[in-house]
């Protein structure tokens, strides 16, 4: 087992911390991005220290759906590229309550829903029995999924006269870990299409037997498009493979909350914000029915991921929250086939704005503070009752910083 990158870090009291919190200069960062242990534009882990270490970048937090799987690799090639590792997880919780009522959350179009992630939970991994369950509960239910949803396909591809079949274990042993997700089948069977059909000629053809009778509005050449096609046409509600999820395969956002609490994490709500219209959810229109609703649950940090927002709608709701004491990170995701920078840019493609990245150090800078002090079984940014530690924001920014720069620099 990879050993904590704190076994044989300095004692506090050998950290030299920064003067003040105008004293930390703040270094890039990109607290949020998938790997293959979930779905991922990368094609393996040490692709993104890659890029980073190309961009500049000092900071990384990966975060992938339902598992922690991939934190042994990511510790390893952290300490390799000098790049401080933040340690999170997502999940897709349920809150029926809101879904009865109609009220879409962070997913625009299935009420209830609710997309939360852990961050700055303790490596090695500890979990107690019955957390354990639960999580082990998510994965095999998510698996079963998507399970169905390949022999539905393959069913589907049978009757439209198409000689390709897939297996479970075949798609998670050539595109996955241990999670298959909806996004690996829509790759298999792109990449299917494309070796059995030589000619973009047969391909359309084929495709538009999949699609049933629709032809391909994506160029066959634009694989993260056509992909997206293939899970509208085929894999979302009305598709010929779609598959409803269980209730089994959601947690209550209360029981995801203790877990996260349980792995050692600090609870985080990833805002989803605006679209293209500029629209928001019922859930996160009302800025302060928002904040009033998560600190009811005792919330008190989010993550953006800046690349699909309006920068003036992101920074007025970031200030909002940041002036209530709220922890608040940036990343890509990068949870699409499309591979984009590692480096955090906002909707317009621009750098963000200097207070914006301030403001994600920080973040960064108290989940690190937080991870470094777990390790040592001391209490973090959550006190025993699971509230945060807001009025010692800037405490643990400072001592943030200070391991970061340690460890990028040892």
């Amino acid at each position: 087992m990879t050993k904590s990158i704190f076994s044989d870090f300095p004692p506090q009291e050998q950290l030299q911390l920064p003067a003040c919190i105008k004293c930390v200069m703040p270094q890039a960062v990109n607290g949020h991005f998938h790997t293959p242990f979930s779905f991922s534009a990368f094609t393996e882990i040490e692709q993104v220290f890659k890029m980073a270490k190309a961009e500049g970048i000092s900071v990384l937090g990966i975060n992938d759906f339902y598992t922690m799987d991939g934190y042994p690799e990511f510790t390893a090639l952290a300490v390799q590229y000098r790049i401080f590792p933040l340690y999170n997880i997502e999940f897709m919780a349920l809150q029926k309550d809101l879904q009865a009522a109609g009220v879409r959350v962070n997913d625009p179009n299935n009420p209830g829903r609710t997309y939360f992630s852990g961050k700055g939970l303790k490596f090695p991994v500890a979990l107690s029995a019955p957390m354990l369950t639960l999580l082990t509960q998510v994965q095999v239910e998510s698996n079963r999924q998507t399970a169905t949803m390949i022999d539905k396909l393959n069913t589907w591809l049978s009757e439209t006269g198409i000689d390709i079949e897939f297996s479970f274990d075949g798609i998670r042993k050539k595109y996955a870990k241990n999670m298959v997700r909806e996004r690996h089948i829509a790759k298999a069977l792109r990449q299917a299409i494309t070796e059995q059909y030589p000619t973009e000629a047969a391909q359309q053809a084929a495709w538009t037997k999949i699609f049933g009778g629709k032809a391909p509005k994506s160029p066959l050449t634009e694989a993260a498009a056509l992909e997206n096609e293939i899970r509208g046409n085929l894999l979302k509600s009305g598709g010929k493979a779609f598959v409803p999820e269980d209730d089994k395969a959601f947690l209550s956002l209360e029981q995801v909350i203790a877990l996260i609490i349980d792995a050692g994490g600090i609870p985080c709500y990833p805002v989803l914000l605006d679209n293209a219209k500029g629209e928001l959810t019922d859930y996160e229109a009302d800025y302060e029915s928002l904040y009033r609703n998560l600190t009811a649950k005792k919330v008190f940090s989010l993550e953006l991921i800046p690349g699909r927002n309006k920068p003036e709608i992101m920074e007025a709701f970031v200030n909002f929250f940041h002036e209530k004491g709220f922890v608040i990170t940036f990343g890509t995701e990068h949870n699409t086939p499309q591979l984009d920078p590692v480096t955090v840019f906002g909707g317009d493609s621009k750098p963000l704005s200097p207070a914006m990245k301030r403001i994600g150090y920080e973040g960064s800078c108290v989940i690190a503070a937080h991870e470094y002090l777990i390790a040592q079984d001391k209490e973090g940014y959550l006190t025993a009752d699971g509230a945060a530690k807001t009025a010692d924001r800037n405490d643990f920014v400072r001592l943030g910083d200070a391991v970061i720069r340690t460890f990028v620099q040892r």
